[in-house]
């Protein structure tokens, strides 16, 4: 994405300090590295219906839509009408510098998990919205190790030995994985089924993917499901 940091637009120092003051502890250093880049503006970044922009957040504090908590902190107002839950820090959860992200209803209620951190959402969510769904055939399925182990203590070394990197390191429930053939994004929740992720695969052509797949279920520890091409395969090309 040529010239993305020209959209963006950080938020104030005093706003940052307004925030950390609601959260009443130092904020996680990628969120500070968020906010001093993107706190006002995420230009392509920019989710259509959650604000994660620094105004906002202080807007719905002072409207008393939230109410300062030790343990979360509200970093993202949805507007969907229809699922209108809200994005969380959960402090409880710290690690490399950052915090679970989770969703929960302005008017209480559970919360829903949905990524270790706020640098993996933003970046997984990325990699999907401006590459994957970008390239002509991708499959979409899901990865289980058999004993309910580490998963990407299994899925790493393979899809390194087919030529695969992974250009952004990320925690243990998501993994973003790209090579001159085929690209591919993987994610469970931080409470998701142990051993088990789904997964999107994209490519040039359902041939190249089919390839990556099979080598995969090679592996006796795990098992590969495909539960949908885009588009459809026709008579199995």
């Amino acid at each position: 994405m040529p010239d993305l940091q020209d959209a963006w637009k950080g938020a104030t120092e005093d706003e940052i300090v307004q925030i950390e003051t609601i959260a009443g502890r130092p904020l996680p250093r990628f969120y500070r590295w968020f906010l001093m880049r993107m706190g006002h503006e995420m230009g392509p970044l920019a989710y259509p219906t959650a604000d994660f922009s620094a105004p906002k957040v202080l807007e719905c504090y002072a409207r008393r839509m939230f109410a300062p908590n030790p343990r979360f902190l509200m970093i993202g107002y949805e507007s969907d009408e229809m699922m209108p839950l809200h994005f969380f820090y959960d402090f409880q959860h710290s690690v490399r510098e950052d915090a679970r992200v989770t969703k929960s209803h302005a008017l209480g209620g559970g919360f829903h998990h949905v990524f270790d951190t706020f640098r993996e959402k933003l970046t997984w969510g990325s990699f999907l919205a401006f590459h994957l769904i970008t390239l002509p055939q991708s499959c979409i399925g899901s990865f289980k190790r058999r004993d309910g182990g580490d998963l990407r203590a299994t899925l790493d070394p393979i899809m390194e030995s087919l030529g695969f990197v992974r250009p952004v390191e990320t925690g243990p429930n998501c993994a973003i994985y790209r090579s001159p053939q085929a690209s591919m994004a993987t994610y469970s929740g931080p409470e998701g089924l142990p051993g088990y992720q789904t997964f999107r695969l994209a490519g040039q052509d359902s041939a190249r993917l089919r390839r990556v797949l099979g080598q995969l279920g090679c592996e006796s520890s795990l098992r590969v499901e495909v539960d949908e091409w885009r588009p459809p395969i026709v008579n199995g090309v």
